[in-house]
């Protein structure tokens, strides 16, 4: 009697197992600065976001100063101004280092964003993962000159 046997010989597997082991080597670096690449990206978005909702809430305290709208809430060094129903705290007419400020302006959500917020002056919206990953916003001085806005993504 022949019998025919069918399978693979223990060399086939190991070497199959060798050849998944070398691919798996050469792509987990891969992944690792995909991971990276994906954290400096939205450290970008963020920063972007956080310079136009300043931009954007000048502009509106602008028009409050200009007497535009009744009743102006934005003053000169302070106040609040209404940017789509919700009011977000002003200095020296750019948004204040505050969660109703800034972070309020950006529309960030520390939990839905995937950030840790830390509140001070400056303010820093770091990006969860990296460990020098992060957008730190500085309020505006009396002037009015801008706020100082920065990016770090050294370490993402």
């Amino acid at each position: 009697m022949n019998r025919q046997q069918a399978g693979f010989t223990l060399i086939e597997l190991i070497l199959v197992i060798a050849i998944i082991g070398i691919l798996a080597a050469t792509a987990l670096p891969r992944y690792v600065n995909m991971q990276s690449q994906a954290r400096a990206a939205k450290a970008q978005a963020i920063y972007g976001s956080v310079k136009s909702a300043a931009a954007l809430a000048r502009a509106n305290c602008m028009v409050d100063l200009a007497g535009l709208t009744s009743p102006a809430t934005c003053t000169a060094t302070g106040g609040t101004t209404n940017m789509d129903g919700v009011a977000v705290e002003m200095v020296n007419q750019y948004p204040a280092a505050t969660l109703g400020g800034i972070i309020t302006a950006a529309q960030l959500n520390a939990g839905a964003d995937g950030v840790t917020i830390t509140v001070g002056n400056p303010t820093v919206i770091g990006i969860n993962g990296g460990t020098s990953c992060s957008v730190s916003y500085a309020a505006a001085t009396a002037g009015p000159s801008a706020p100082v806005i920065t990016l770090d993504i050294s370490a993402c």
